[in-house]
């Protein structure tokens, strides 16, 4: 690979690693306020626009459609101009402002989604099932409706939300990561067929019982290695069998 480090006529650009069959553009950090055009990378396959003070993708239509790997943290309120990215791998668009999950159809190859830090209410995949991880932690999610269709996920991260139910879980049978901790949870349900969930965390819920759990992971005895209780108001089974 041939790298180099040039303004190629892009003055902010921190750093640009180009190759014949694959090329890099990084603008991490450099007090961006729009996206850069680099329209004349014809084979880019990741453009990181992060820590910059980005408040709009617009502009992000002319890059190009091999882009396999996009991350904007910045402080961005829509999805848009991102329907072309049909070979889209890894999309990071945490730490934003986003309120809504939009224009994601066309993600076909999409496997990993990372939304955390938004204000994002309610989880719309629009009809993709090929995502593998999840995050929308630190949203405005009071339910997990919206991911049972998407059989491939094996980590789902949804702590610091106001989630009161354990639902939609069931069919998720490859999922071997789930953290729903620091919500409203009162039981753990709807986990019992996840036969390969090895993680799971529910600390700073509100799970009074743990009289339920022995049956909600009776699926995962042999693979699950971690459960996080810590901060809710049950007590030890051990703890109650004490005088």
């Amino acid at each position: 690979m041939k790298s180099r480090t040039s303004t190629v006529g892009f003055p902010r650009l921190s750093k640009i690693c180009l190759a014949l069959t694959e090329a890099m553009v990084t603008a991490m950090d450099n007090k961006l306020t729009k996206i850069p055009d680099v329209g004349i990378f014809k084979k880019l396959l990741v453009f990181d626009v992060s820590f910059n003070e980005i408040t709009s993708l617009q502009g992000l239509s002319k890059a190009s459609s091999t882009i396999k790997e996009l991350y904007s943290k910045n402080e961005v309120t829509n999805m848009e101009e991102i329907d072309h990215l049909h070979e889209l791998q890894i999309l990071e668009l945490g730490s934003n402002r986003l309120r809504v999950m939009e224009n994601l159809q066309n993600f076909t190859k999409l496997q990993e989604l990372w939304l955390g830090r938004n204000r994002i209410k309610v989880i719309n995949l629009c009809g993709l099932s090929c995502i593998k991880k999840i995050s929308l932690q630190s949203n405005r999610l009071t339910s997990m409706i919206g991911l049972e269709e998407c059989n491939a996920l094996e980590e789902i991260y949804l702590s610091h939300n106001g989630i009161a139910k354990m639902e939609g879980l069931s069919k998720l049978v490859n999922l071997r990561v789930l953290d729903v901790s620091s919500n409203k949870l009162t039981s753990v349900d709807d986990i019992q067929n996840l036969t390969r969930l090895e993680d799971l965390w529910l600390n700073d819920n509100r799970i009074e019982s743990l009289e339920d759990i022995a049956e909600g992971v009776s699926g995962s005895r042999e693979k699950l290695t971690t459960i996080y209780l810590e901060n809710n108001p049950c007590r030890s089974p051990l703890t109650t069998m004490l005088p």
